[in-house]
């Protein structure tokens, strides 16, 4: 198995021991649990858009945020990330999320890029050369043959793009916990 397969396969299961990890490290206070909630919604909001022109395994997708980069997903995930660093407030826990991710999530782009290569060929590359495989451009790139439509709730539900912001929802009420355990 190689570092690309280990990492797509395995980034959840090790992201939720990472939880575990970094919650126990995280030194929060109302503040810093309320500024990392605030950057967190930034990330939310990113990823729910991504989802909602996101068609898995159907067609290239190249339009709304995708005409920004490649990984809009991810980078809502990467600012969802600075949002949970700063709610921690300690930077040991904000180190080891940041390395975690940006470890994990270098193979699995990676990986699901190669595996976008092989399924659309050319036009997958003519997309790579166009928009970044990463941090957005300013301009979005209109390519022809782009797919993906418009924004659509139904394929944000379909994504099950939902489970993100219960997730993160979590995270801020298990911080709130921490922060509130000494006087309980």
């Amino acid at each position: 198995m190689t570092a690309l397969d280990f990492f797509s396969r395995w980034r959840v299961r090790i992201g939720y021991f990472l939880a575990v990890v970094v919650l126990l490290l995280a030194r929060p206070t109302p503040r810093s649990i309320f500024l990392g909630a605030a950057v967190g919604v930034i990330g939310l909001a990113i990823r729910a858009y991504s989802a909602g022109y996101l068609h898995k395994q159907e067609v290239l997708t190249t339009t709304g945020p995708y005409a920004y980069t490649r990984n809009p997903l991810y980078f809502g995930s990467s600012i969802l990330a600075v949002g949970a660093a700063v709610a921690m407030h300690f930077w040991l826990a904000a180190a080891l999320i940041f390395v975690y991710f940006a470890v994990v999530y270098t193979f699995v782009m990676r990986r699901e890029e190669m595996e976008l290569r092989g399924k659309h060929g050319a036009a997958f590359d003519a997309y790579a050369a166009a928009v970044p495989l990463f941090f957005p451009r300013l301009k979005p790139r209109s390519l022809s043959g782009g797919a993906g439509g418009t924004f659509s709730w139904a394929q944000y539900k379909r994504n099950h793009e939902y489970e993100a912001p219960v997730g993160f929802l979590l995270f801020l009420i298990l911080l709130a916990v921490i922060w509130r355990w000494p006087t309980l």
